[in-house]
């Protein structure tokens, strides 16, 4: 739990590790921009007229936000846990980045993740309980495996949510909010701190990022986000509560693995779950053979645009957050009457 003896530091450090990563992230993206059309880093929108080339990846300025800040949080707290995170999060980057310039086979991004999850434990940036919503379960030797399983498998979630424009930052932006919050009540001043360049640079990208897209956030940028989600959810011990808002995420995930049966790239994939009609709106495919995912069950009931898709996702990420919420305030009360 924040520890209020903290005093005023913990605003004024929040205040400023929120200020950098949002100004960072927002300031270098229209630079960013302009050096990916430079570069003729860009692909195709196909979901607009006239197919748009838009660029890719932002992942580097969402990672220059969260880095200054994380480092500048450092300084001030000398807490070797927000060193853990910052690596944790520019190991995912890295294998984002090299996702980004060269179609590699499904396998390499859960297996590369495992490599941002060592600095959690190098660093001993966990506990040895895993936070459930009736009490707690001592886990020491297994828990080490989890976290080597909860980077890849929430990194992974993540990127597979990035979907349509604005989709995935506006996801996170919202299933963050429960995590800080039981960061807040369960983790301590040093995470929470810790978690907060994570939403404000998204805030920051989302600008960009949103309907229609002035630029895509590429596997760079969703690693960063999940994998980054995922370690401040571990070392603020609040696990379940992040899988819990994440939920739609998961469904989707799941959903694809189960009807494709095999860890594939997203690329790779021949036969699509959508159609995109002359009206530009998108139709669930009618192939059996064609994935099963999420904005393919949303279809379920007739096409519609892009945009309406991604309000779609958005409403169903503020319920799983809502979940999220609810499962807190029961988790609190009920430890609560533990400790009286």
């Amino acid at each position: 739990m924040l520890d209020l003896s903290f005093g005023n530091n913990i605003l004024i450090y929040g205040v400023i590790a929120s200020a950098i990563s949002f100004l960072v992230t927002l300031i270098a993206t229209p630079k960013m921009i302009s050096s990916l059309i430079a570069q003729g880093s860009v692909v195709q929108d196909y979901h607009k007229p006239g197919r748009p080339n838009v660029p890719r990846p932002a992942g580097p300025v969402l990672l220059a936000g969260i880095v200054a800040s994380e480092i500048v949080l450092y300084l001030l707290t000398l807490n070797m846990t927000i060193m853990a995170i910052m690596l944790s999060t520019v190991i995912a980057f890295i294998v984002g980045f090299i996702d980004d310039r060269k179609v590699l086979p499904g396998w390499f991004k859960p297996v590369a993740l495992i490599a941002a999850a060592m600095p959690l434990i190098i660093f001993q940036a966990h506990g040895t309980h895993l936070n459930l919503i009736f009490g707690n379960v001592f886990i020491p030797l297994l828990y080490i495996l989890l976290i080597l399983a909860i980077i890849p498998i929430v990194g992974n979630t993540i990127n597979s949510i990035d979907v349509l424009n604005g989709v995935v930052t506006g996801f996170v932006i919202i299933t963050i909010m429960p995590l800080l919050v039981s960061i807040a009540i369960f983790g301590d001043n040093e995470v929470f701190l810790a978690a907060l360049p994570l939403l404000f640079g998204t805030i920051a990208l989302y600008g960009y990022h949103k309907f229609p897209s002035k630029i895509f956030v590429g596997d760079s940028g969703t690693l960063v986000m999940g994998s980054m989600y995922g370690a401040v959810a571990i070392a603020g011990n609040s696990e379940i509560i992040g899988v819990i808002a994440l939920l739609p995420a998961v469904m989707n995930s799941f959903l694809f693995l189960s009807s494709v049966k095999k860890i594939v790239e997203h690329r790779q994939v021949r036969q699509r779950p959508t159609i995109l009609g002359t009206d530009f709106k998108l139709a669930a495919s009618q192939e059996k053979n064609a994935p099963i995912t999420l904005v393919r069950l949303i279809l379920a009931n007739g096409p519609l645009s892009e945009k309406e898709i991604g309000y779609y996702i958005f409403k169903l990420a503020l319920f799983s957050s809502s979940l999220a919420f609810i499962s807190i305030f029961i988790q609190y009360h009920f430890l609560l009457g533990v400790y009286r």
